[in-house]
């Protein structure tokens, strides 16, 4: 199984984006694609959160 550096994804992402999309539409969508790479990354490394205690934690930010 080949994986793709998070390199090469940014460069394949901006190569499929239309020739006249702006500077934001481009950080916008690259910020998108790091968060999400992190996001992997921490369930990977099992560094997440049950539903219930997420749940929980929403209570107490919502007071």
């Amino acid at each position: 199984m080949t994986t793709i550096s998070f390199k090469q994804k940014v460069l394949q992402s901006v190569q499929e984006m239309p020739q006249d999309i702006g500077i934001e539409d481009i950080m916008e969508h690259l910020y998108f694609l790091h968060k999400v790479e992190q996001g992997l990354k921490q369930v990977e490394a099992n560094n997440v959160i049950s539903h219930q205690d997420a749940k929980q934690n929403f209570k107490q930010w919502h007071k």
